[in-house]
């Protein structure tokens, strides 16, 4: 499958994506279903970061609100608390790093772009807080679009589809017009891999991943250690690496323009035989 060449404008620096790129993921909460409290200072954050850069991250996505299920809902002023001086720490050592954010609260996306970030990954696609769109649009950020169904307290337990792929296309419709609508220039769109579906319906969505490249648009996967994965292999998020790569390498076959992942050496290897791959 060839990969169309997008230009996104992050806050002014243009980035052209003509092959898949790798998104860190750099969780800055004490109970993210994986690497929970492992980055909470900023010793051991700059040393992520720069492993991330130096191992092929293009972007590094920053995180203050665990979204697993029953994670404890915090206030606004406490993942202010957290991404804040986090972003200012990271913009400041590694100034030509891209930075998202990752929250569905304007308030919070605001203070992160001051404070160094150019991206916006919204797993409630505007439908917490739709100002969030006027603020990708004020400050020119490029804005991920997550697909999930119901709000933060039922995202997990809703799983109800006339026909998942259409009602998904429909959701991302809608969406990304009202993004538009705001001003949003650069829109990406997350298949929300875990997120209002079953185990069967994220496989039937890995499959039939590729319907969703009639959106023109680019398209986020983010497979890193599910419960999709470790579930159905009877074992856990630490052993689920392996897992991962398949099915990151199964999603850039399928037309995957950004895998959002923990282990970025890995991810980087997999694009890096995918684009061999396509090129002979």
């Amino acid at each position: 499958m060839q990969i169309k060449t997008h230009t996104v404008n992050c806050k002014g620096k243009l980035l052209t994506i003509d092959t898949p790129i790798i998104m860190g993921i750099l969780n800055v909460t004490p109970d993210s279903f994986f690497d929970g409290g492992k980055y909470v200072n900023n010793i051991s954050v700059l040393v992520q970061v720069d492993k991330m850069l130096y191992e092929g991250a293009t972007i590094i996505d920053i995180g203050g609100f665990s979204t697993r299920p029953n994670a404890e809902l915090i206030s606004e002023e406490e993942e202010l608390k957290r991404i804040v001086p986090i972003i200012q720490t990271i913009h400041q050592h590694f100034p030509e790093a891209i930075l998202s954010i990752d929250t569905f609260r304007s308030n919070v996306a605001e203070a992160a772009i001051a404070n160094g970030a150019s991206v916006i990954n919204d797993i409630s696609g505007g439908t917490e807080d739709e100002r969030i769109f006027e603020v990708a649009a004020k400050y020119n950020c490029p804005y991920i679009l997550m697909h999930r169904q119901g709000n933060l307290n039922t995202m997990h337990q809703e799983k109800n589809y006339t026909n998942l792929l259409i009602d998904m296309l429909d959701y991302f419709i809608k969406q990304t017009k009202k993004a538009r609508d705001f001003g949003v220039k650069d829109v990406v769109v997350d298949v929300g891999f875990g997120f209002s579906k079953t185990v069967e319906q994220n496989y039937a969505l890995l499959k039939n991943m590729a319907v969703f490249k009639q959106l023109d648009q680019l398209i986020l996967v983010g497979l890193s250690r599910k419960s999709m994965l470790y579930k159905l292999l009877e074992t856990t998020a630490e052993n689920a690496l392996n897992a991962t790569t398949i099915t990151n390498t199964i999603a850039l076959q399928n037309g995957a323009n950004i895998l959002r992942v923990h282990d970025v050496k890995e991810a980087a290897e997999c694009v890096k035989i995918y684009n061999k791959m396509m090129s002979v």
